[in-house]
């Protein structure tokens, strides 16, 4: 939960810096957009290869993962893939809407983190007290404990 917080967190402040650049630009300014291109191309054998190229925007977190499954997915397979950076033109406006509309949805999902986090706390001290109980109440179950541990 605190990594999830901690990357919406980044996506957040992406946004919020994002708008205060956009916001002193005059209302008819055309700004670029910047898009990730995934070119992968896998090959099973000499005869059987495939090769696409997706338009995809995707975060620096979000390509190690893609890496992870790649590898977990295909391990026996000759693979290779590289991300490029393309641009897009888009009106001013547009790129602004986008990015009011990360900062909301970073915001509720912080918040919502957040309310996780807390209920998560909650459960670990409750578990911890139950366990601090028993172990008060059967001092059979400590000696035990020790024992195992040695």
């Amino acid at each position: 939960v605190q990594t999830q917080m901690r990357n919406k967190e980044g996506d957040r402040k992406r946004a919020y810096l994002t708008l205060e650049e956009l916001r002193p630009l005059p209302p008819h300014t055309n700004t670029y957009k910047s898009i990730g291109i995934l070119s992968l191309s896998l090959s099973l054998s000499l005869s059987l290869s495939l090769s696409l190229s997706l338009s995809l925007s995707l975060s620096l977190e979000e390509r190690e993962w893609f890496n992870l499954i790649i590898l977990s997915t295909f391990p026996r397979m000759i693979y290779s893939f590289c991300f490029i950076n393309r641009f897009l033109l888009e009106p001013k406006t547009v790129l602004e809407g986008e990015q009011e509309q990360k900062l909301k949805d970073s915001e509720a999902t912080i918040a919502s983190l957040q309310t996780s986090r807390e209920n998560l706390e909650k459960k670990i001290a409750e578990v911890e007290n139950n366990l601090r109980e028993l172990l008060q109440q059967e001092p059979g179950i400590t000696r035990q404990i020790m024992s195992m541990s040695m």
